[in-house]
């Protein structure tokens, strides 16, 4: 790949997770900061959960069929931006919840797009993407440490950085790469752009079970990704942002090392621990304080590489090994769509109504604190039994494993 390509894909990515970083992992400790009550924050962080749904709508009609997608992903930043800017003038949880729906439908499908410019680039994807892709993780570590560092967690400043950040990856987009739209003049197959065509690989018992289990398994994720930073600061952790972003360094490291795992482990085992560290995780964060056992909550935050690369990342290639290949861009779309869409919207409004269950509140109904041990032995409960579901149903092994 031409340097000069890399330098600027490189940039893209950084800038890209920079935004998302900024503003999603803070958002709970804001939003409870001004008054949301905790079904609400739930109901917000699905926001992101719902455009998922539609981004793959949007990138097939408009950038597969009419505008280069470095132009599409420019005016979607640009416009996002303004609208974030816009819902830090708002404290009401209604017009916050539909104005966050209006930014993640600009956000969301921009994940696709970096993806799709820097494939078109590149002569060999599994060699050169891991490299490029890395500074997407650095860009969401320094966002963290960086509002970390500042203390701003409780503030709109968060938002308002991922903002100005978004306005400037608005402009930089159009400097990227040309890259038009692949499917100009094709027929448009609604089925196909949410990956229905993948429905066929149900038939396997298997499939459907590992399939089940991601819906499931992503109802108590969203614990983890909606509250954990409320969490902390709630507790007392200090930069408690910064120290979140141990999990994402954690995700690197064992990102490199996932092909060792596959040749001992394969791909049950794989799948089979991932699910697991979401059921440690979650006691950790039951049990650990802020005094002698606050190494139990460093330990659960950097379980997050492998509660996410052996279960998500290892889910994709199972996916990619299952599906023939006229399907397989059908199946990693249709298992995104179980996973990131169905999943998060139930686990979001879940998480929300659980958590709020527990809320302790003042005079004025404000809340002020959480039982927090009863609130993650639920999630902590809720992978043990997907656990217990998967490891009696799931048949497939290393015959996908070998072929990794």
């Amino acid at each position: 790949m031409n340097p000069k390509i890399r330098i600027q894909l490189s940039i893209m990515m950084f800038l890209q997770f920079f935004i998302w970083g900024a503003w999603f992992v803070t958002m709970g400790t804001y939003l409870n900061k001004i008054g949301f009550n905790d079904a609400s924050i739930g109901r917000a962080y699905t926001t992101t959960a719902w455009a998922a749904v539609f981004s793959p709508l949007i990138v097939g009609l408009v950038a597969d069929r009419l505008f280069p997608a470095q132009y599409v992903m420019g005016a979607l930043h640009l416009i996002g931006a303004v609208i974030l800017y816009k819902v830090t003038q708002i404290t009401d949880s209604v017009e916050v919840f539909w104005m966050l729906l209006a930014y993640t439908l600009c956000y969301m499908p921009t994940l696709a797009l970096v993806n799709a410019i820097s494939f078109r680039q590149m002569t060999s994807i599994e060699k050169e993407f891991p490299g490029i892709r890395v500074l997407g993780t650095l860009g969401w570590i320094v966002a963290g440490l960086l509002i970390g560092y500042m203390k701003v967690e409780a503030t709109t400043t968060p938002m308002l950085l991922a903002a100005a950040c978004s306005l400037v990856m608005g402009i930089y987009s159009f400097t990227l790469p040309h890259t038009p739209p692949v499917a100009k003049g094709q027929k448009v197959s609604f089925a196909k752009m949410l990956g229905l065509d993948a429905l066929q690989l149900l038939k396997d018992p298997s499939f459907l079970v590992f399939v089940v289990c991601s819906l499931l398994i992503c109802i108590p994720l969203t614990f983890y990704y909606n509250f954990t930073n409320l969490f902390l600061n709630e507790t007392g952790v200090q930069n408690a942002a910064g120290k979140m972003t141990m999990g994402q360094m954690s995700e690197v490291f064992f990102m490199l090392v996932m092909p060792w795992f596959f040749v001992r482990l394969g791909v049950k085992k794989m799948l089979l621990v991932g699910m697991l560290a979401w059921t440690v995780r979650y006691v950790f964060f039951a049990y650990g304080n802020n005094e002698t056992l606050v190494y139990l909550f460093y330990i659960a935050i950097l379980l997050h590489g492998i509660c996410y690369d052996f279960f998500f990342v290892t889910g994709q290639i199972y996916v990619d090994k299952k599906a023939p290949e006229e399907i397989r861009a059908s199946a990693q779309g249709f298992i995104a769509l179980v996973q990131y869409g169905v999943g998060m919207v139930i686990g979001g409004n879940v998480s929300g109504l659980i958590v709020d269950h527990y809320a302790v509140t003042d005079a004025a109904e404000k809340v002020i604190a959480h039982h927090w041990q009863q609130i993650w032995l639920i999630p902590a409960g809720m992978a043990a039994v997907i656990v217990v579901i998967f490891v009696l149903t799931f048949r497939d092994n290393n015959s996908i494993s070998s072929k990794a």
